[in-house]
């Protein structure tokens, strides 16, 4: 039972997940601090109040914290925001720089009719026998 909890432990996508929460930990520290830190301000700079939170409304003695709610869709969009313009963005870019297509395989061409690959010195396809002119590899 113990070399099978070992196992189960050692998989690699227990790992990877653990290590995705501890960094996912520490990244939402950081899109905590950004936005308290820089955002929250530029918003109080533009409203003039950082925090909604004692905005409130009562009707027949209820009390309703629309405020609250105020603050919960800003620190969303804000989080959003930050994830997507600092972190989804630069690695998308980094993605798009570092994966290069391989070169496509001058042996092997499509097939005009039906889109297969076929030998590029084929007379003929093999998949919808349509007859193709071949091309002279060397």
């Amino acid at each position: 039972m113990l070399k099978d909890f070992k196992s189960f432990l050692l998989r690699g996508n227990v790992v990877d997940l653990a290590v995705a929460v501890v960094i996912g930990a520490a990244f939402g520290g950081v899109v905590k601090a950004l936005i308290d830190d820089l955002i929250m301000p530029i918003v109080a700079a533009i409203i003039g109040k950082p925090d909604f939170s004692g905005l409130t409304f009562t009707i027949n003695n209820s009390v309703f914290t629309y405020g609250a709610f105020i603050n919960a869709v800003i620190l969303f969009i804000s989080v959003a925001a930050a994830v997507f313009f600092f972190v989804v963005q630069p690695v998308n870019k980094l993605n798009a720089r570092y994966s290069k297509e391989p070169p496509p395989d001058p042996s092997i061409r499509k097939c005009p009719e039906c889109l297969s690959d076929i030998p590029a010195e084929a007379k003929r396809c093999a998949f919808c026998t349509t007859q193709v002119v071949p091309i002279a590899t060397s």
